[in-house]
């Protein structure tokens, strides 16, 4: 079976391809049956149509899909889900074996519906800047915010928020003068303060009304007096740039010895209340650009006084991070609110140390927001991957969704069990949920505010039969995922995928074959990402060590209490060493690591699609060599370092051009400028031609660092790769010269011996 042939169609991927027919198998199998979903598959073929799903009977409500039994001659359907007949309507009266609507054709397992109830307003975007920066990062803040304006679509909404020692928000309305209204920061302003602050007293909509004709989608919308703050772009891009230029920084006034006053969470507050007055359940975007952290107001994460250190992984642990609390439980509630009205917040930061954003990250892990976490907002890092938000799909339009919920259907075979992915739950219950919790649980709908093509998530299921006998050979199991999200042409839609797998009542052999070894490496990374939120780093490491001994207990082949036979199947064997990666990753490994790059790794690794969270939890290595100048993929090993060699390693996050000491020293002696040497020349390049080929559709922009053996920024590639040969040893597995890594973790093959012996002990 092809995984990746069904994920590129559906956007697919399941741990399991064959479900066991009982709770026993089911508990043998110890990786849950899942799969990880992106509702907006990045496929240009997908079945677009202008009407209405068909949707069975209430409770179910599942949509007509190719797995449906239809009677052309009665004119109705049985639905795989629930099994109720169904009367088609009368739109189908033509329907036959011959002349099948769209939705009953066998490719049509992803359909997407636009539908007729009408869109509120365009999206809106909502821009939060820092100001308390210097002069050059505010420049070039502008700069790109500038350029920004002219990517949005023309009946965009946008409006301008700033903050440094107090909040500003910003008439963007009068032609003649700027005009802001200005808030302390110590104040937790409510909605209904801030409507009688900012004169939008009475209703959303006041009688003196703004009107903005949307000629694009339609779409009319009532702008009333938040239009001083809330405008279509193409009617005020040339006020809000004049706004964007005459902005001062604020930085020149903090005393020696203090941190700069900046009022994050009150801003973020004023830019909640704001939406939830003007913007409620419609697409909204609060994008917050942080130049540092919170150090006055709601929402402080250290204080003023330089000699106060931000807080450090062992100071949360061992709660001596003062601020930690309190901030996080201000942020939570935040992210509430954002949620309740549909709205999504992106934090871009620009700044060398720390902005809290550990403290911040459930405003865009429960709003699937996104996260760009750069040195400088004056760097390409942060400039292409702010512009890589706004990308257009080939009709033109913004690809990305908002205000999106999600809803899985399964048949009685199957519960839901949870998702872990950046989402809500709205608990709402229903006959498909389990009694099993994994991640957010407890319900079959959730709220994600908005998506991107990109966006992944994680679904566990159980089974629901007791016994195996009480399902038959070749009864397929189902699953159905609708997904409502506001398009950017104004539409509303629904993206339906349905998918089938067989159930198996026999022995495992038969499940074993359909396991999907990546797609489960991802699942348990998820699985021990969201335990990381309530249990400590040692309990993660054990939980992924017990679910590798038992899986390898139930499916390797061996005899008890001998190593030497153990055997595992093709499509296992990787398993192990995705395990052995896992732990060492900086998902999990936090020592020289900050919170706040904690947060950020983690926050990628949940909405990223299978290949892109493999590259993260094994990252991908290419030797370059005068016998293989085009480049080869070599083990993840010590043993790959080589003098006379070049390797590029990408961690998703980082991308590094490592050269060997033979090489550097001829660079540095400038053979490659002599044109004898033009082989060497073009080894040199082959290496950088591969990284503009990685940066093209990456987001985030990955770091890109060049570096020589023994040089101090190695440490990017000693720290990924397995120690075959470390300082403890004088000889690795393999003959060769090698790099001897200085670490006192144990390497892929002692771990897979200690493997070997528990998994075979009796």
């Amino acid at each position: 079976m092809d995984f990746e042939t069904i994920e590129e169609r559906d956007g697919v991927r399941f741990s399991w391809n064959v479900f066991p027919s009982g709770k026993a198998e089911n508990s043998r199998l110890v990786i849950p049956i899942a799969s990880l979903y992106r509702p907006l598959n990045d496929r240009s073929d997908v079945p677009t149509v202008f009407y209405e799903p068909v949707v069975c009977k209430a409770p179910c409500h599942a949509a007509l899909n190719p797995y449906c039994q239809v009677d052309t001659r009665a004119k109705f359907w049985i639905c795989p889900f629930c099994l109720q007949r169904n009367p088609l309507p009368h739109q189908y009266k033509d329907i036959s074996s011959s002349n099948l609507p769209i939705e009953l054709m066998g490719q049509s397992t992803t359909i997407e519906y636009t539908l007729s109830r009408p869109v509120k307003s365009p999206p809106v975007f909502l821009f939060v800047m820092d100001t308390m920066l210097d002069q050059v990062e505010l420049q070039a803040l502008k700069s790109s915010i500038i350029v920004t304006l002219s990517l949005l679509p023309p009946d965009a909404i946008v409006g301008l928020i700033t903050f440094g020692s107090f909040v500003q928000v910003h008439e963007i309305s009068s032609e003649l003068m700027a005009k802001s209204y200005a808030f302390g920061p110590n104040v937790p302003y409510t909605p209904k303060q801030l409507q009688q602050l900012l004169a939008l007293t009475g209703a959303q909509y006041t009688a003196h009304t703004r009107s903005a004709a949307i000629q694009e989608t339609g779409v009319r919308l009532n702008l009333g007096a938040a239009g001083r703050f809330l405008m279509p772009v193409q009617q005020c891009e040339f006020q809000i740039s004049n706004i964007l230029e005459q902005l001062q920084p604020e930085v020149s006034n903090v005393p020696t010895g203090q941190r700069p006053k900046r009022c994050t969470g009150a801003a973020l507050n004023i830019a909640a209340g704001l939406l939830e007055l003007t913007s409620r359940n419609t697409g909204a975007r609060v994008m917050l650009f942080a130049g540092g952290p919170c150090t006055v107001g709601a929402g402080q994460v250290v204080s003023l006084e330089l000699k106060e250190p931000m807080r450090s992984h062992s100071d949360i642990i061992m709660n001596k991070a003062q601020h930690f609390k309190k901030a996080s439980k201000f942020y939570t509630g935040l992210t509430q609110r954002f949620v309740e009205s549909g709205h999504t917040v992106d934090i871009l930061i620009g700044c060398l140390d720390q902005i809290g954003l550990m403290e911040m990250e459930c405003l865009v892990n429960r709003t699937n927001g996104n996260v760009v976490l750069s040195d400088s907002f004056n760097t390409s890092i942060f400039k292409q991957s702010f512009q890589r938000i706004f990308s257009l799909d080939a009709a033109g339009f913004l690809r990305m969704g908002f205000n999106a919920s999600m809803t899985i259907k399964s048949s009685a075979d199957l519960k839901v069990a949870g998702l872990v992915g950046h989402a809500t739950s709205v608990n709402k219950k229903a006959s498909n949920v389990s009694d099993v919790s994994i991640g957010l649980s407890g319900t079959s709908t959730w709220k994600m505010c908005s998506l991107s093509p990109s966006s992944c998530f994680a679904i566990y299921f159980t089974i629901a039969n007791q016994s195996s006998d009480a399902i038959v050979q070749a009864k397929q199991g189902y699953v159905q995922y609708l997904t409502y999200y506001q398009h950017s042409s104004g539409t509303q839609r629904l993206r339906v995928t349905t998918i089938a797998r067989p159930f198996s009542n026999m022995k495992l052999n038969n499940i074993a074959a359909s396991f999907d070894q990546e797609a489960a490496a991802v699942l348990i990374a998820r699985m021990a990402l969201y335990r990381a939120l309530s249990t400590d780093g040692i309990s993660n490491l054990r939980f992924l060590d017990h679910t590798l001994i038992r899986l390898c207990q139930n499916f390797a082949e061996y005899r008890k209490n001998e190593p030497e036979t153990f055997r595992l199947q093709p499509n296992y064997t990787l398993f192990p060493q995705f395990m052995f990666h896992l732990r060492r990753s900086p998902f999990f490994q936090v020592f020289n690591n900050s919170p706040d790059e904690t947060s950020f790794y983690r926050h990628i690794l949940q909405v990223e699609d299978v290949n892109n969270s493999l590259i993260m939890i094994q990252p991908t290595l290419q030797s370059y060599t005068f016998e293989n100048p085009e480049g080869v993929p070599v083990l993840l090993d010590s043993m790959s370092i080589r003098p006379d060699g070049i390797l590029l390693l990408d961690t998703f996050f980082h991308i590094l051009i490592f050269h060997g000491s033979t090489i550097a020293q001829w660079r540095n002696a400038g053979y490659q400028d002599q044109p004898e040497y033009a082989n060497f020349k073009e080894l040199l390049e082959a290496p950088r031609l591969e990284v503009t080929e990685l940066l093209h559709d990456r987001f985030p922009i990955p770091r890109f660092i060049v570096c020589d053996q023994g040089g101090s920024q190695a440490r990017f590639l000693l720290s990924r790769i397995n120690p075959s040969v470390s300082h403890n040893d004088s000889f690795g597995y393999n003959s060769g010269p090698s790099e001897a890594v200085l670490t006192e973790d144990v390497n892929l093959q002692k771990f897979m011996e200690h493997l070997r012996k528990v998994s075979v002990s009796s």
